[in-house]
């Protein structure tokens, strides 16, 4: 990611990732003070703050959770600096208890809050619609649908928040996260950091008994006059006014609809929708008014749709509505523009100019066949060598193993099918005490290092308070993998960075009373089975560390110092082709040769000697070479 153009200091047309502008934008409006923690698909913002913070004067915070990353942008915005942090939908979910609260308390400087939520699920352990956090906190909602929308909503959100003293919230998509586009850039003005002074009263933002009770009377009157402005709003449009057919939407589904149009040759009246909390319900009604018909075109939960039907009961009580309750689209996974358009002409009456239903049966029938290609660990990935352990350790013993939220994550898909309960950030901890509770055989829960940072502490204490009988792995690989390895409260800093002190798990894990700790090297599938069979035998409440730095991670820093990376290689001579290593360790640096024998990819392998100490006869070796 190139980030020249986001800190340019003039104004400049530029190719843009969404997060990109979402930056750029902040940047514009003079942010100050930035905290996130890495979810897909934000990632990108988190990254660019991480990356030049320090360059554009941005004090950046890599928080240990959503919720801790928004009480720090609202400490600096309740003390009068602006402020932004980003999550996926899910992460809202973690920061929604200090969230709802802010809605009450308000800010003095600008927050703003970037939250995508993920239709189709690509990143996510759910669809969850975020549009509903906006009206339920009394915090309004912006949606944008393309880069363009993206910096001047950023911009204008700061001011809002600034203007009527609430948190705004900026709702994305996947689809418009990680869309691209040229953007028009503003001049960057930043003045320097500088800190303020605490002039509040003792009460301003503290919310019990009665100034609860003051806030919930001053948040619905600040509503109605954000309700006014928003009726007045450039970020809502309509395109082709006088058709007696209409459709409502926003966010990426403006997008999917613009295309539908112009696949079909049809022209209807388009509401674009930018300001979807409050809803601007005068503009809505005008719309809807003339029409006959109309479309509401929105992913995910019929948010748009049921307050449109609830408008039109006096707007135009005739009005045809088509959406998800008609039938017309459905309430899950993402759409496209062949989706939209078969919508479309369903509600107008025209065919669709091709059959696509029919395209994609014949696509299914063609990828009949194929290998399955599910999702993998990267080759030289701890997580592989770690499970391979287990699996030796436990062969023959029947246990139950929660899971949690991370790269290893995969475990339970296929081939490896190894995991049996995967909730959210940090559960694995609370449901293996409730497992243990509950089941005959042993359980052993696993979570990532950046995870149980995240979300596991409090699981830990609960598990050491009540002398629970269950085992815990910790897969410690430095970083947050998955989204990027993005460091963690515990990834050791490199270039001499002193910003942060990292912290040590052992040391963390004996600070909370635990007793029973053992640290296993991933890679060492010969010693590691060992240790974890004394470990599983024993009672009590145990914790395992398995360590070692990700694989791409640990790419990056030999590289970084000039350090080689020497693939393996089969020897040919030797090998007697039982396919342990492609059967068992399942790395996708493997494949078969013409001749039946297990060959290594020179530019996938990453050296780790993993599947040379699982070859039951020797048969991989070191190339010597550094590819």
């Amino acid at each position: 990611m190139s980030l020249s153009d986001v800190i340019a200091g003039e104004p400049r047309k530029a190719f843009m990732l969404c997060n990109e502008a979402i930056v750029r934008g902040a940047l514009e409006a003079d942010v100050k003070v930035y905290a996130g923690y890495p979810g897909s698909p934000t990632s990108e913002i988190l990254d660019a703050f991480h990356e030049i913070g320090e360059r554009m004067d941005v004090r950046t915070n890599i928080s240990a959770n959503e919720k801790v990353a928004l009480e720090t942008v609202a400490g600096a915005a309740m003390a009068g600096l602006r402020g932004m942090t980003s999550m996926k939908s899910v992460g809202l979910n973690v920061a929604s208890d200090s969230f709802f609260t802010l809605g009450y308390t308000g800010v003095t400087a600008g927050l703003v809050l970037i939250v995508a939520d993920d239709p189709h699920a690509h990143s996510s352990q759910s669809e969850q619609d975020g549009r509903f956090f906006g009206p339920s906190a009394y915090i309004p909602m912006l949606e944008p649908s393309d880069p363009t929308d993206a910096i001047q909503m950023v911009k204008y959100a700061f001011e809002l928040s600034e203007r009527h003293g609430v948190p705004v919230l900026i709702r994305t998509v996947t689809r418009v996260n990680h869309q691209s586009g040229i953007v028009q850039t503003g001049p960057l003005n930043r003045t320097p950091f500088k800190r303020v002074k605490w002039t509040h009263e003792p009460t301003r933002f503290v919310t019990v008994a009665d100034s609860a009770r003051k806030f919930k009377a001053n948040m619905l009157e600040r509503t109605k006059r954000i309700a006014r402005e928003f009726e007045a709003s450039p970020f809502n449009r309509i395109d082709n006014p006088g058709s007696d057919t209409g459709i409502i939407t926003s966010s990426a589904g403006y997008n999917y609809a613009v295309e539908a149009c112009r696949i079909l040759n049809t022209h209807p009246s388009i509401l674009k929708l930018g300001t979807t909390y409050p809803l601007p319900k005068k503009l809505i009604s005008d719309f809807i008014r003339p029409l006959k018909q109309v479309l509401i075109v929105e992913e995910l939960s019929p948010y748009l749709e049921l307050n449109v039907t609830a408008i039109a009961k006096e707007a135009n009580p005739q009005l045809k509505i088509f959406g998800k309750e008609s039938g017309h689209l459905l309430e899950m996974l993402e759409y496209n523009a062949n989706i939209v358009s078969t919508a479309l002409a369903g509600v107008i009456g025209v065919k669709t100019p091709l059959d696509f239903e029919a395209i994609l049966k014949r696509a299914d029938a063609l990828k009949e066949g194929l290998p399955v290609r599910p999702p993998t660990f990267c080759p030289g990935c701890p997580h592989r060598g770690t499970l391979t352990s287990m699996r030796l350790a436990l062969r023959g013993i029947k246990h139950v193993q929660p899971t949690d939220i991370g790269c290893y994550s995969m475990a339970p898909l296929a081939p490896l099918f190894y995991g049996d309960t995967l909730l959210s950030m940090g559960a694995s901890l609370g449901v293996a005490a409730g497992l243990q509770y509950s089941v005959e055989e042993p359980v052993i829960a696993m979570i990532g290092d950046s995870t149980f940072y995240h979300a596991g502490l409090p699981g830990l204490a609960n598990a050491v308070n009540h002398k629970c009988n269950f085992k815990l792995i910790i897969l410690d690989n430095s970083v947050t993998a998955m989204t990027g390895q993005q460091p963690n409260l515990g990834t050791v800093p490199q270039d001499d960075d002193t910003s942060v002190q990292p912290l040590r798990l052992e040391e963390v894990l004996k600070g909370m009373g635990v007793t029973d700790i053992t640290i296993i090297d991933a890679y060492d599938v010969k010693e590691a089975p060992k240790k974890l069979k004394e470990v599983f035998t024993r009672p009590g409440f145990s914790v395992i560390i398995s360590r070692r730095v990700c694989a791409l991670y640990g790419d990056r820093i030999k590289r970084k110092k000039g350090q080689p990376i020497v693939p393996n290689q089969v020897d040919k001579k030797v090998c007697n082709r039982y396919y342990a290593c492609i059967r068992d360790f399942n790395c996708p640096a493997f494949n078969v040769d013409e001749d039946g024998q297990a060959h290594i990819s020179r530019d996938l392998c990453d050296g780790c000697m993993v599947c040379a100490k699982l070859c039951p006869v020797s048969a991989i070796k070191t190339t010597g070479e550094p590819r």
